[in-house]
C-alpha cells in the first residue's frame, strides 16, 4: 500500500449488477485518498448510484456474436475502446484497472494489459461470465464472491481471491440491525422485486399464490412489490381482489428502508440480490431468471439454499399452488422464518468492499509521485475466506421437492 495517493479505472458494464459493486469500490477507494476514474457506455451511465468522486467516460462496448457481420462490428467497437481507454492511461496514469464484467470492460483491459497496467477483475455471479473468462487467464488477480465459482479454471487458483459482492453502504448498515421482530399476530412484511427482465412472472403468480395461503397467515401480509408499468395496474387488481395489502412502484428510492423492515423477500436471484439479502439476513423465495447466461442465477442460489436460508424454485415450477406451499413452509412458524434469516446472514461477506479494496491496492506501482511505500504487508493479501455453515435447505426443481 502506498502512503499517498494513487489513481485506479474501473471498468464496467452497463448493468446495476456490475456497475454497483464498482460504485461501492469507487466511494472506498477515494475514502482512502485515491483518485479514481470510471470506464463504460452508454447503458451504464444511465445507472443510478453513481458517486461524484468517479467521473466516467464512455467508450463503445462491441458485443461479440454470431453472426460474421455483428462480429465485425463488435471487433471494431473494441478496437476503437481500447485505443480510447489507453489514451486515457496515458493522461491518468493508473495503478490498476479493475473489471467489474460486461462488455465495456474488455477493450479497458485489454488496452491496460497492452501497457502492463496491472489488472484485477471481480466476479460478482457463481459463474466466471464470458468477459471474464477471456480475461482470467492475463490478469493479475480475480476477485470472487462465493465460494464455488463455475467454469473458473484450477490452473488460476492462486491468484483467486474471496472477497465476496460489494453493496452500497446504506444496505450494509443494516447488517447489526436485528431481524424485525415477528409473533403470531404481528404484519409479515413481504418484499417482491424482480429486475427489468423478470417482474412479469412475478406480477402473474405472486398475488395469487400470496391468496391461496391460510387465511391466518394471509390476513397478516402486508406486500411491497416492484412491477413494470405495462404490469401495475393488473397487479393492483388482483391484490385487491385478494384483499392483501400492497403497495406498488415501478421503483423504490428507500429500498434500503424497505430491506429493512422486511420478513421474507420473493424475487430473481441476481448477484446484487443475493449480496443484499445475505449482508442484512433477510430470507427468500427465490425464482432464477432461466434465461441468465450459463443459467448463472441459479448457481447464485446454490450457497444460500444449501445453508438453509433461501429456498429456489425453477421459473417452469413457478406456479401459484407451489408458492403458496413454499411460503407456508418458511414463514408459518416465526421461529422458523428468523432460524432462515440468521442462516442467510451467515453466508453474508460484509467486509467485501474494504476486503477488494485492499487486494487493488496490493497491485501495481505507483505513480512516480508516489515515492512512499508502507513495506509492511503490501503484497500480503490473501483474500477474505469465511466458511459458512450449512444447514438444512433444498432446491425446488420444476416444482417437485
Amino acid at each position: 500500500m502506498t502512503a499517498v495517493s494513487r489513481h485506479y479505472v474501473l471498468a464496467a458494464g452497463g448493468t446495476g449488477g456490475h456497475l454497483i459493486p464498482a460504485f461501492a469500490l469507487a466511494v472506498e477507494l477515494d475514502r482512502r485518498g485515491h483518485h479514481v476514474a470510471l470506464v463504460t457506455d452508454d447503458r451504464g451511465m444511465r445507472i443510478p448510484g453513481k458517486p461524484d468522486c468517479c467521473p466516467a467516460h464512455i467508450i463503445p462496448a462491441g458485443r461479440l456474436g454470431r453472426n460474421p457481420l455483428s462480429l465485425v462490428r463488435g471487433l471494431r467497437a473494441i478496437w476503437q475502446g481500447r485505443a480510447m481507454s489507453g489514451r486515457l492511461f496515458d493522461s491518468f496514469a493508473p495503478s490498476c484497472v479493475v473489471g467489474f464484467g460486461g462488455y465495456p470492460a474488455l477493450p479497458a483491459l485489454l488496452a491496460a494489459q497492452s501497457a502492463r497496467i496491472p489488472t484485477v477483475i471481480h466476479e460478482q455471479n457463481a459463474v466466471l461470465g464470458r468477459v471474464n473468462r477471456l480475461l482470467a487467464r492475463r490478469v493479475d488477480a480475480i476477485a470472487t464472491s462465493y465460494p464455488q465459482v463455475d467454469r473458473l479454471d484450477p490452473k488460476w487458483a492462486d491468484k483467486v481471491h474471496l472477497v465476496g459482492n460489494p453493496v452500497r453502504a446504506e444496505v450494509l448498515a443494516l447488517r447489526k440491525e436485528p431481524f424485525p421482530a415477528l409473533d403470531d399476530d404481528g404484519l409479515l412484511r413481504v418484499l417482491v422485486t424482480g429486475g427489468s427482465q423478470g417482474a412479469s412472472i412475478l406480477a402473474e403468480v405472486v398475488p395469487d399464490g400470496l391468496a391461496m395461503l391460510p387465511p391466518a397467515l394471509r390476513h397478516r401480509l402486508q406486500v411491497t412489490q416492484q412491477c413494470r408499468p405495462e404490469d401495475i395496474d393488473a397487479v393492483r387488481a388482483r391484490y385487491a381482489a385478494h384483499q392483501i395489502p400492497a403497495e406498488l412502484g415501478t421503483y423504490f428510492e428507500d429500498m434500503a428502508t424497505r430491506l429493512a423492515q422486511t420478513h421474507l423477500f420473493i424475487g430473481r436471484a441476481g448477484a446484487s440480490t443475493i449480496a443484499e439479502l445475505t449482508a442484512v439476513g433477510r430470507p427468500g423465495i427465490l425464482v432464477p431468471l432461466p434465461i441468465a447466461t450459463d443459467d448463472h442465477q441459479a448457481a447464485n442460489a446454490r450457497e444460500l439454499v444449501r445453508a438453509g436460508g433461501a429456498r429456489a424454485i425453477r421459473q417452469s415450477g413457478f406456479t401459484p399452488k407451489e408458492l403458496a406451499k413454499q411460503v407456508q413452509a418458511i414463514a408459518l412458524d416465526p421461529g422458523a422464518l428468523a432460524n432462515a434469516a440468521h442462516s442467510a446472514w451467515n453466508c453474508g461477506l460484509p467486509d467485501a468492499v474494504t476486503d477488494l479494496a485492499d487486494l487493488v491496492e496490493s497491485f501495481g506501482a505507483a505513480p512516480i509521485m508516489d515515492v512512499i511505500r508502507m513495506t509492511a504487508g503490501a503484497h500480503a493479501f490473501a483474500g477474505a475466506h469465511a466458511t459458512v455453515p450449512v444447514a438444512a435447505g433444498r432446491m425446488i426443481e420444476d416444482g417437485r421437492q
